[in-house]
C-alpha cells in the first residue's frame, strides 16, 4: 500500500511538472536553462581547487590533534590497567590514584573541546570558501543568462526532467574555470570561550 502511495505521488509529481508546467511555460515563449550546481562544484577547477585546499586544511588540523590523542590513548590504557579490579571507592581511597584520574579526566576535556573547536573551524573555512566561489559565479551566471536569452534559470535539483539542449552547465563551468581556477581558501580561527569553573 505504502509503494502504491509513492508511486502515485511521483506521477502525480511528473504529471504536473513535465505534462502541465513545461507547456505553459513554452506556450508563454518562456526560454528556460538549467545548471547542475552540485557539477559545477565538483568538476570545476576552482571547486576542485577549494576541495583539495579544505582536505589539506582538515589533514593539517588532525596532525595538530595527533600527539594528544595518542598520549591520552596511551594514558587511557595504563588507567584502565591500573584500575582494573578496582571499586570507585578503592580508586578514591588512593590520593594518587585519584588524582592521576582527575588529571586524566581534565586533559580527556580539554582534547575534546579543542577537537569541538577544529571541526567548528573547518567548517567555518568550507563555508567561507564556497560563498567566496558562489559570490564570483553570480556574474557569470547572469552572464550565461544573457547569452541564452534566458528568462528562468533553473537548478538541475529543482527539475523532474532535463533535455540536454537546456543544460548550461557545461557553459558555466568554462566560463567559472576562465574567471577562478583557484579560490584563496583560508582557515578561519573560531575564539575559544573561556572553561567555566
Amino acid at each position: 500500500m505504502q509503494f502504491l502511495k509513492a508511486a502515485l505521488a511521483s506521477f502525480a509529481m511528473l504529471f504536473t511538472s513535465a505534462a502541465v508546467v513545461a507547456p505553459v511555460a513554452h506556450a508563454q515563449g518562456t526560454n528556460v536553462i538549467v545548471i547542475d550546481q552540485n557539477r559545477i562544484m565538483r568538476e570545476s577547477a576552482g571547486g576542485k581547487d577549494i576541495i583539495s585546499k579544505v582536505n589539506a586544511i582538515e589533514q593539517s588540523m588532525s596532525a595538530e590533534l595527533k600527539p594528544t590523542q595518542d598520549s591520552l590513548a596511551s594514558e587511557g590504557q595504563s588507567l584502565e590497567a591500573k584500575t582494573a579490579n578496582m571499586s570507585m571507592d578503592a580508586i578514591t581511597a588512593d590520593e594518587a590514584l585519584s588524582s592521576e584520574v582527575r588529571d586524566y579526566a581534565r586533559k580527556a576535556q580539554e582534547f575534546n573541546r579543542k577537537r569541538k573547536i577544529a571541526a567548528a573551524e573547518l567548517q567555518a573555512t568550507e563555508r567561507k570558501a564556497w560563498s567566496d566561489f558562489f559570490t564570483a559565479m553570480q556574474p557569470v551566471l547572469q552572464e550565461v543568462v544573457t547569452e541564452k536569452n534566458a528568462d528562468i534559470m533553473l537548478d538541475r535539483s529543482d527539475a523532474v526532467y532535463v533535455s540536454s539542449s537546456v543544460d548550461a552547465t557545461d557553459l558555466v563551468i568554462s566560463k567559472m574555470d576562465a574567471k577562478m581556477p583557484t579560490v584563496n581558501v583560508v582557515r578561519q580561527k573560531i575564539q575559544a570561550q573561556p572553561q567555566q569553573q
